[in-house]
């Protein structure tokens, strides 16, 4: 019997330590790391989801945090450090589409800011002009002691964008009252 109890109590236990080592995560077979380190800190991973048009997926997302919270608007409002990580999953990502589609986003969540935001937004399209390819990896990441968001492609720094104000807009692509895609918000919120 106290074998029985013994293996039972191993088998029941077995599974979380699993879960808690986990360091990545599976998300529509793309491997997303738990944590990423930016500036020195830790940011831990508070969701992920993947982005589709017209029934195709066209990349994984995930929401790095300081404090996780599944509170949109203090996600936006918050001047701490936080970052998304973009996998591109699709060929049919170019380089034109994912501008065009950031700079909807931008239409869609900075409201009466966008004209005051363009000059940025512009620049942002530049440091994504090159041109990508499936597995490529994006990196946007806010940095509250310079109020700068750090844009880098497969771990390299492409330039940085300076306002918090240009932070809350990026952010708000995904995560505002107009998302770019609702699901996708949800995921990112961990819900």
């Amino acid at each position: 019997m106290k074998k029985i109890l013994l293996l039972l109590t191993l088998l029941l236990s077995l599974p979380f330590y699993t879960i808690s080592a986990q360091t990545q995560i599976d998300v529509n077979g793309v491997t997303v790391p738990r944590k990423i380190d930016f500036q020195g800190k830790s940011l831990q991973l508070n969701g992920a989801g993947g982005r589709s048009k017209m029934w195709l997926e066209v990349y994984v997302q995930a929401l790095y945090l300081s404090q996780l919270t599944q509170d949109p608007q203090f996600i936006i409002d918050s001047d701490t450090e936080m970052a998304v990580r973009i996998e591109i999953t699709s060929s049919m990502v170019s380089s034109n589409k994912l501008t065009k589609a950031m700079n909807t986003g931008f239409e869609k969540s900075a409201g009466a800011n966008l004209e005051q935001l363009r000059p940025r937004i512009e620049q942002l399209k530049s440091f994504l002009s090159d041109p990508i390819t499936e597995k490529d990896v994006f990196i946007l990441a806010y940095n509250p002691l310079d109020q700068n968001v750090y844009v880098s492609k497969n771990e390299v720094l492409k330039g940085k964008i300076a306002g918090f104000d240009f932070k809350k807009a990026l952010f708000g692509i995904w995560l505002s009252d107009k998302p770019v895609d609702e699901t996708l918000k949800k995921h990112l919120l961990g819900q």
